[in-house]
């Protein structure tokens, strides 16, 4: 299979997909309440720091609420259900769907974007999307980074990182296989094993500072791991 047959096939998949919560979650609608908490929970460290005894502040934010960017985001389930419950003041979604966006503007999302919480929707694979350098706080990744080939997923974290304010982060949440590459050929995605996805995440220039397993979904589903990376301050990682 070429390279242009992947993204085509996985295209012409999700396309197919009904633009439901359902589609979303490949019919396990019902994990939505779990990956959300899972998701706030992992961080909110990050957006308002860590507290001890006598509510003093042990651990300072590292970044503020203001913007994020939602990569691979279908109708915009992650960005209604977790993002703006961060509370981001502003987010934007890529989805290279166009049903999919179609969905969001005129109904999933309408009242969001209508309040100016949701900002920019591109209809735009990953391996194309160029984030405006500098823009966000955060740019989460959920569920999508299976359909990009190894060297275009390090070109996109590459690309991700000038897409970052300064001190900016980029949160990952994917399934994680127990061993090897395990190739779906019906979507075109790959769920690769964690030692894979990180080594990755260092080739690109990106630094993981926060590991931890999401808990509570059904059995017989993959390993989902939430990953925080920050770049590496670094010279001969900054390309």
């Amino acid at each position: 299979m070429t390279q242009s047959d992947w993204y085509d096939n996985a295209q012409k998949y999700w396309t197919s997909i009904q633009p439901t919560v359902d589609g979303m979650l490949g019919g396990f609608a019902t994990v939505d309440p779990i990956d959300v908490k899972g998701s706030l929970s992992f961080l909110d460290e990050f957006i308002h720091g860590v507290r001890g005894a006598n509510n003093v502040l042990r651990k300072k934010p590292m970044i503020t609420n203001e913007y994020a960017c939602d990569c691979g985001a279908g109708i915009g389930r992650v960005t209604k259900n977790f993002l703006l419950k961060v509370p981001f003041q502003h987010v934007d979604l890529v989805e290279q769907a166009p049903n999919f966006v179609q969905q969001a503007k005129e109904s999933y999302l309408r009242d969001e974007i209508e309040q100016g919480s949701v900002k920019d929707i591109k209809c735009q694979g990953l391996q194309d999307f160029s984030p405006t350098e500098g823009k966000y706080d955060l740019i989460w990744c959920q569920w999508v980074l299976g359909h990009l080939t190894d060297d275009d997923l390090i070109a996109f974290f590459k690309r991700c990182k000038k897409g970052l304010k300064p001190n900016g982060l980029i949160g990952i949440k994917e399934n994680n296989s127990s061993k090897d590459y395990v190739v779906d050929e019906e979507d075109s995605s790959v769920t690769r094993p964690n030692d894979a996805l990180k080594r990755l995440f260092s080739t690109s220039g990106l630094e993981v500072i926060k590991e931890e397993v999401q808990q509570g979904l059904p059995a017989g589903l993959f390993t989902v791991t939430m990953y925080m990376l920050k770049p590496i301050e670094s010279s001969s990682s900054s390309s």
